[in-house]
């Protein structure tokens, strides 16, 4: 493999700017759009919000995304991406797709099975153009080279698990954009780290997509952060999860190069974004069981039991109960940006004291701030009395 060096930042910086600026440019049209349309979230049961507000923000992501993609073909740097423009066209036709299905949905809810199909569609999309899982590392086996038909269904499959994964997680003002922003912001750093290692070619179109994605959420986050004046929607959500599938195939799961970094992550880097996302991802997979066990719920039945819900029945207010899961994130994706960087795990102990703290935190601050309301009542009473 004849490695081809990445763009330098000035021009990963450039094209993730165009994108988040054209989002943000793009987002409040569309908000005004959407209220003239009726495009409305209204408060109930399940959702926390405290006023009808409006959706279909993933239009206006996937607008910043084309506008990227365009920057990144215009200004060159990414040449090498370009040069066989198939895989970059199909990433774009899937996320227009997939995008379309959850507006959709936004407009008029789809059954499971409706949302499922747009999102194996999508996933074939990718599979077409070549964005797909080739190489399959399974920990203590050696590596596996999947035949076309195994790599068809597997792309499918990771492309529905995670779209569902961001999907779900977004329950609360910016948690879904923020825990993505993170995410691919750690995948974007670990692309450029193989591409110096001369592990991944500078045809890869992953680490370009990892940056237009941290650009839209970028763009978005003012708008949707606590209290939201707009929602993403399940456009925005799957739109996110399909790019996300799309930029871990790319990067991960197209090389069986050796990397100091690997042996951190059973050898195997499409494990990686297990770790980056391991919020939502712990989120649905929790969500799957609990409902599975519970007798006359589908497991596709919406339910306040997500780990987000979970914070704010402890006594977290909406803006901490997010800033909680950005934070994880953070502590997970550290988890696998410093041995690729390193090419040693001796971030174990401070990582793990990180992971303590912000334990104890998640669980205790809101009783101990509780305590300590209650014991400047009672004193204050006893002193009057």
């Amino acid at each position: 493999m004849v490695a081809v060096v990445l763009p330098g930042g000035l021009a990963f910086a450039v094209v993730g700017g165009v994108a988040a600026v054209a989002t943000a440019v793009a987002t409040p049209v569309v908000r005004r759009l959407a209220i003239r349309s009726g495009a409305l979230v209204a408060p109930d049961d399940r959702n926390v919000h405290e006023s009808p507000t409006a959706t279909l923000g993933g239009t206006a992501m996937l607008f910043g995304l084309f506008a990227g993609a365009l920057t990144a073909w215009l200004i060159g740097d990414f040449s090498a991406v370009f040069a066989e423009p198939s895989e970059m066209l199909g990433v774009l036709a899937a996320a227009a797709a997939i995008c379309a299905v959850g507006v959709v949905d936004d407009m008029s809810p789809l059954s499971a099975t409706a949302k499922v199909a747009g999102m194996v569609v999508a996933g074939a999309v990718l599979s077409l153009v070549g964005v797909s899982l080739v190489v399959l590392r399974v920990p203590f086996f050696d590596t596996m080279i999947l035949s076309s038909n195994m790599s068809a269904l597997l792309t499918v499959v990771w492309v529905v698990l995670i779209a569902n994964a961001v999907n779900l997680i977004d329950g609360l003002d910016g948690l879904a954009g923020g825990i993505v922003a993170i995410a691919a912001a750690t995948f974007l750093f670990y692309a450029i780290r193989l591409g110096d290692a001369g592990v991944l070619t500078g045809s890869s179109p992953g680490a370009l997509i990892a940056v237009l994605v941290v650009g839209i959420c970028v763009g978005f986050l003012p708008h949707n952060v606590h209290p939201a004046r707009i929602f993403m929607g399940d456009g925005g959500a799957l739109l996110l999860g399909l790019l996300m599938a799309a930029s871990t195939m790319s990067v991960g799961g197209s090389t069986d190069a050796v990397f100091s970094g690997q042996a951190f992550f059973f050898f195997a880097p499409i494990f990686i974004p297990l770790f980056i996302l391991g919020v939502p991802l712990f989120d649905m997979a929790f969500a799957i069981v609990r409902r599975a066990a519970t007798r006359g719920i589908r497991v596709t039945h919406a339910d306040k039991d997500h780990l987000h819900h979970r914070l704010l029945r402890l006594g977290h207010g909406h803006r901490r109960a997010v800033w909680i899961l950005w934070a994880w994130t953070a502590l997970l994706s550290g988890f696998v940006l410093w041995p690729t960087f390193t090419g040693s795990g001796d971030a174990i102990v401070p990582i793990g004291i990180a992971a303590v703290c912000l334990l104890l935190f998640t669980v205790f601050h809101p009783r101990l701030r509780g305590s300590a309301r209650a014991g400047w009542v009672d004193g204050d009473g006893g002193a009057q009395g």
